[in-house]
């Protein structure tokens, strides 16, 4: 099959870095290549935790001008955050850091209000103490008129046009996930004015045409249109997971694991609350089922705390360490701040009498297996709460370069895993926009595009599952 390329530029921004992809889509080709890189490095001022999103913008601006002419821009990135703009559409501050300590206290607040349960059976987002809902409880909202999740703001400025991408808005606990709109009623009753929010767009939507000042600075031949993409990160990564039918789970990797279900419906049981699994809404009318994981982030930490040694002599040394010798609970909120990372590792195993890890290699084991035993749980109790069950668990992202870590994910889950793409993110922010220009069919049609041209690993489980069935039994007696 033949017919015309298209090039499209997909910003994507992870939480400690941002880079620029430029995907070539064709009726039988995706390639994907990478146009820049940068650091997303937060700053910690007297106030508190703060994103440097001026540099980010710029790592935007530098991006686009090393990708070259391309034919449509979609943003994603993490959610939850938001920047404040004012009257004049001026930037009120630096966006406040989800890791930020200023939340600290205000669910308690607002369950008085709303109790727990109550606000799960309407939202259905999981409990998290940077949820944007307890972020706006505890903002001082003086002189804001307007609130633009982060992806949206960086389309502002690149556009002009203001609006509020619907995949990212259901992480902020005020969308009810049956109706895919705002939650009036919880809004109301917190004192949080919806107004705040730009009109909700969709997957595909237009979002604007680049202003002539970014035209210049990036040296594109305008017009360039921005396409609203699933602008969670999130979001266009499951929408890049190269499954067939509906009997999967996935796992997207990187600094937080996602793992859980595509579903048709939220799930609002109150055992689901109890869970702690999250409805986030997905394209074409889906719903992401799942629950946050702190992922590599216990790794990224501890590296830097070593001072960034080799991770491929890390990672052979943790695949000759004892197996499930010692594990953690990878949720646990302990392990959010920064800081003292393998520290608190070995304080959690010694606290919970377990042999304490000591060498790099026997900690970078301990959170390997902590990371697979926190999947497995996931995929189980997501079928279990679902009643939805799987053959097959994709793992997209950053952590398929962990051949261990995929390997290890097997062995705990005892299904195949299947590792791919690394850049689903950025592939999933392509489809979007190729989809919306009409080059990609719908979502099972780019899924099968990606499993054509896209490489991929199977891993089979192996080993004794009674294994991990013991650690995980032992993790609930801590």
């Amino acid at each position: 099959m033949s017919g015309p390329v298209k090039s499209y530029a997909a910003v994507d921004l992870g939480a400690s870095s941002g880079r620029v992809m430029v995907g070539r889509v064709g009726p039988d080709s995706l390639e994907l290549t990478e146009a820049h890189r940068f650091v997303n490095r937060p700053v910690r001022l007297p106030e508190g935790l703060r994103w440097d999103i001026l540099s980010l913008y710029g790592g935007v601006l530098d991006g686009l001008k090393a990708a070259g002419q391309v034919d449509s821009v979609g943003i994603d990135s993490w959610a939850v955050d938001y920047g404040l703009l004012d009257g004049d559409g001026r930037l009120l501050g630096n966006p406040v850091h989800y890791r930020d300590s200023r939340t600290e206290g205000v669910a308690e607040k607002v369950w008085a209000t709303v109790p727990a349960p109550e606000l799960y059976a309407v939202t259905g987002l999981q409990y998290a103490p940077f949820n944007t809902l307890y972020q706006l409880v505890a903002d001082r909202l003086t002189g804001a008129e307007r609130l633009l999740l982060i992806p949206d703001l960086l389309t502002y400025w690149l556009t002009g046009e203001r609006g509020t991408e619907l995949t990212n808005a259901s992480t902020t606990q005020l969308i009810d996930p049956r109706t895919r709109g705002w939650s009036y009623d919880i809004a109301q009753r917190l004192g949080i004015d919806l107004e705040l929010f730009a009109p909700l767009r969709q997957p595909g939507d237009p979002a604007g045409l680049l202003r002539p000042e970014v035209l210049e600075e990036t040296g594109l031949a305008g017009p360039v249109p921005v396409t609203a993409v699933g602008s969670h990160d999130t979001a266009s990564a499951v929408a890049a997971v190269p499954a067939s039918g509906e009997r999967f789970a996935y796992i997207c990797t990187g600094t937080w694991s996602l793992a859980g279900l595509e579903l048709d419906a939220p799930v609002l049981t109150e055992e689901s609350r109890a869970a702690n699994f999250t409805n986030e809404l997905g394209l074409d009318g889906t719903v992401r089922y799942l629950r946050n994981i702190m992922g590599l982030w216990l790794l990224q930490e501890c590296v830097r705390a070593w001072g960034d040694p080799d991770l491929g002599e890390l990672l052979r040394q943790a695949a000759e360490a004892p197996a499930l010798r010692s594990v953690v609970d990878a949720s646990d909120p302990v392990f959010l701040p920064p800081g003292r990372m393998p520290e608190r590792i070995v304080e959690a195993c010694r606290a919970s009498g377990q042999p304490v890890p000591v060498s790099r290699g026997e900690i970078t084991r301990c959170i390997l297996d902590s990371l697979a035993l926190a999947h497995r749980r996931a995929v189980e109790e997501a079928q279990r709460l679902a009643d939805h069950p799987v053959d097959v668990v994709h793992v997209v992202g950053g952590g398929t370069r962990n051949a261990l870590l995929c390997q290890l994910t097997a062995d705990a889950c005892g299904l195949p895993v299947v590792a791919g793409p690394t850049e689903a993110a950025a592939l999933g922010n392509v489809l979007v926009q190729a989809r919306a220009h009409g080059l990609v069919g719908d979502l099972a049609g780019g899924r099968e595009l990606l499993t054509r041209t896209q490489p991929l690993t199977r891993y089979e489980p192996r080993g004794d599952p009674g294994r991990w069935s013991e650690a995980q039994a032992r993790l609930v007696r801590i």
